[in-house]
């Protein structure tokens, strides 16, 4: 996935990047020419912490799109039949689930303080313990993200331990479909070496649960590229040869004969390109894939070269020459000669997947002789698709094999044929960024704003849309909203699109792009809706809200607000809309043509909500200011004392006999921190997620929905896991 770290409207809620309270990582003393070793001092309650409980009182489940986004590693168990593990760049780790032919996620316990951590960089399952599984997790190396850390199961991820890096994990940066970086020794599985961004290559001799630096490894940084290692790949059980690849033009491959102690560069090695993958053969031959970019865009050449270490011969194997590299490399252990790969950047007519059974002598391309079906996630087509680093067979079952996309997973059973058959393989598997989601009464069950897919519309959310809400089909959708009178009335805005914003009639059926465009190249922002579907007020990036009441035809310029100022439409009122800017209540009763200031002294970054079906009936989430209520348009405002922190409100319909509808806060009450609701106008909060359904950043998302037709329901749109629908259990 290609999405930016949490924000609000361009600016990047610092608060979550703190680290964990509680998170203690000792560095064991040592003299000053040693490595010291790095020690987890409170890891059993992590585990703890990561634990799901026993009864949760909401049953959670994903709006289904299948994939929507980047799956950079596939990695089989080559001991158990069908154990398979996949990790993404930004939407954590999941486990296949053969007998249902689902996947399984794996970390939506973490929470919004290790957002972070969603981002996997790297995966390794045991070869002589099954049960044992290892994630590398970590989103980003820059300043304002975390460390990364090392999280460790005995039991497939069902339950973790955790052990803090002192370093960080670019999962979601350049490079992220290279690997495995990190891997498991199988002549002693206590024994794991991880190869780091920008820090260089790391061992545990105790299961991952303390590290140290190898200090015999030459690269100690981000190599020529920045991107450092991108690959550690252990030969033949038995044996002590390791090879490691290194992002770097010149020297981009290392080899160890004593498992890891010494390391010394391979003779001969091709020069000028960046290693993707590695894998050794059974009798010691090791295959390599090369772009000339980190990847997954910017490739524009590579090879694929075979290593044979008891002649030291280097070989070009390439399948084919061409203005694009090669990435996803899989050999099949039942049988050694036959190898797949996968072209990257070859953009037209479309990327290609090799497969030779001779050890690259000759090749078969699959795209033109392969059959594909997308009914499981119409969205994608039938094209090969494209980022396909990922790439795996299954050790038991040589037609068994799975491809990872920027979409999700294409899977066969047939791979070996002469005519294979594919299906999108990532049921279970969601892993978009929900930007806003609106629940309109008596229509579509929801409707999305969404980042690399844009949006669909759900009116079954159990089974996949038939596709994205198109004409104009945008890349980035940011914000949507609805008519609250006439709730077939919708507006939505964002990016990529032959127009950037749009409307529609019929409850989103159908689109039409605006006619024009308040300022010239305006994109993505706001879209406000008045209650009766008469006017329209978008505050586009960088700009100052604009309005039309004639659905985008023509458009002008809002008088009272400065640039960026978010415009809301009050919910019963047609004429009236609010804005909350710099801790000041702005309205307007003239169909948001002026606005005047009505409140001060509000918190300076809080969101503001409008209650559907009553007039001025307003809220705010002020973050460490809690939640505020008015019910005079904003005139004043009322602090809920029992909420300490509020990072988004949404609305749903009324409990029975009940008068208000039924509040939904994302944030944190009576000192825990979830996701509450309230049927009393949040006098009193049940929390209904728990420490199994956390998701990541869903504070700094802010996206919360009730749903108006179903008591109980909630949407919380995640940065990376999709949209989380929870009802009563």
């Amino acid at each position: 996935m290609n999405i930016s770290p949490p924000t609000r409207t361009g600016s990047r809620r610092r608060g979550l990047h703190r680290r964990r309270r509680g998170a203690v990582a000792l560095l064991l003393a040592v003299p000053a020419a040693a490595v010291p070793y790095l020690l987890l001092t409170q890891d059993e309650s992590r585990a703890a912490k990561a634990r799901p409980s026993a009864a949760a009182p909401y049953k959670w489940r994903n709006a289904q799109v299948v994939g929507g986004g980047y799956v950079t590693g596939l990695v089989f168990n080559q001991r158990e039949r069908g154990l398979l593990y996949a990790r993404t760049d930004m939407g954590g780790a999941y486990r296949w689930d053969a007998r249902a032919e689902q996947w399984i996620p794996l970390t939506d316990w973490l929470g919004e303080k290790d957002w972070n951590l969603l981002g996997i960089d790297s995966l390794a399952t045991d070869p002589v313990d099954p049960d044992r599984l290892y994630l590398g997790a970590g989103t980003y190396t820059n300043d304002w993200a975390g460390n990364g850390a090392i999280l460790r199961s005995t039991d497939r991820g069902r339950t973790f331990q955790r052990t803090e890096l002192p370093f960080k994990l670019g999962a979601n940066e350049d490079g992220r479909g290279a690997g495995e970086r990190l891997v498991v020794d199988p002549s002693n599985h206590s024994n794991l070496l991880l190869g780091s961004r920008k820090n260089g290559l790391w061992r545990s001799t105790d299961y991952g649960a303390t590290w140290r630096r190898v200090e015999s490894f030459p690269v100690k940084d981000g190599a020529g590229s920045g991107a450092g290692i991108t690959f550690v790949t252990y030969g033949p059980k038995g044996g002590n040869t390791v090879y490691a690849g290194v992002a770097d033009r010149s020297t981009s491959l290392y080899r160890s004969t004593d498992g890891g102690a010494t390391w010394q560069a391979v003779a001969g090695q091709p020069k000028g390109q960046l290693p993707q993958h590695g894998v050794v053969t059974g009798d010691g031959t090791l295959y390599v894939t090369y772009t000339d970019n980190l990847g997954p865009n910017g490739v524009t050449g590579g090879s694929v070269h075979t290593y044979t270490p008891s002649g030291g011969n280097w070989k070009d194997v390439s399948p084919s020459q061409g203005s694009y590299g090669f990435s996803g490399l899989a050999v099949d252990p039942r049988k050694p000669s036959t190898v797949m790969v996968t072209t990257l950047g070859r953009w037209y007519p479309e990327d290609e997947i090799y497969r030779t059974t001779d050890g690259g002598s000759t090749w078969k391309a699959l795209a033109d002789k392969s059959v594909r079906d997308a009914s499981g996630a119409p969205y994608v087509g039938t094209h090969t698709g494209h980022w396909m680093t990922a790439l795996a067979i299954d050790p038991f079952d040589s037609g068994h094999v799975l491809y990872g996309t920027g979409n999700g997973i294409w899977r066969s059973e047939d791979a070996d044929a002469v005519t294979s058959h594919w299906t999108a393989g990532a049921k279970g598997l969601e892993e978009t960024a929900i930007l806003d989601a609106i629940a309109p009464p008596g229509g579509a069950t929801v409707l999305t704003a969404m980042g690399d897919q844009g949006g669909f519309r759900h009116v079954d959310l159990t089974r996949v849309p038939s596709g994205r809400m198109k004409n104009p089909l945008m890349s980035n959708s940011t914000d949507i909203d609805h008519a609250a009178s006439k709730p077939s009335v919708m507006a939505r805005v964002g990016t990529g699109g032959a127009q950037d914003g749009a409307y529609s009639t019929d409850g989103g059926v159908t689109w039409r792009g605006f006619a024009a465009e308040p300022v010239a190249g305006a994109h993505s922002g706001r879209i406000a809706l008045a209650a009766d579907g008469s006017t329209l007020v978008w505050t586009q990036s960088g700009q100052s809200p604009y309005r039309s009441t004639d659905r985008g035809a023509t458009w002008s310029k809002v008088r009272g607000l400065g640039t960026g100022a978010e415009v809301v439409a009050d919910r019963s009122s047609a004429r009236t809309f609010y804005s909350l800017t710099g801790g000041t209540l702005h309205a307007s009763t003239d169909g948001g043509a002026t606005f005047t200031a009505r409140a001060t002294g509000l918190p300076a970054d809080g969101r503001l909500k409008a209650l559907p079906g009553r007039a001025g009936d307003l809220w705010i989430t002020g973050g460490g200011k809690g939640l505020l209520h008015s019910t005079d348009g904003g005139r004043t405002f009322t602090r809920l004392t029992s909420v300490t922190s509020a990072s988004a409100v949404g609305f749903g319909k009324a409990a029975p006999r009940a008068s208000y509808q039924t509040l939904y806060l994302i944030g944190t009450v009576n000192g825990v921190t979830g996701v509450f609701r309230s049927t009393d106008k949040g006098a009193t909060w049940t929390r209904v997620n728990d420490e199994a359904h956390q998701w990541g950043a869903i504070g700094s998302q802010g996206v919360v929905t009730g749903d108006p037709d179903t008591y109980g329901r909630v949407y919380i749109g995640t940065n990376g896991r999709g949209l989380q629908y929870g009802d009563p259990s």
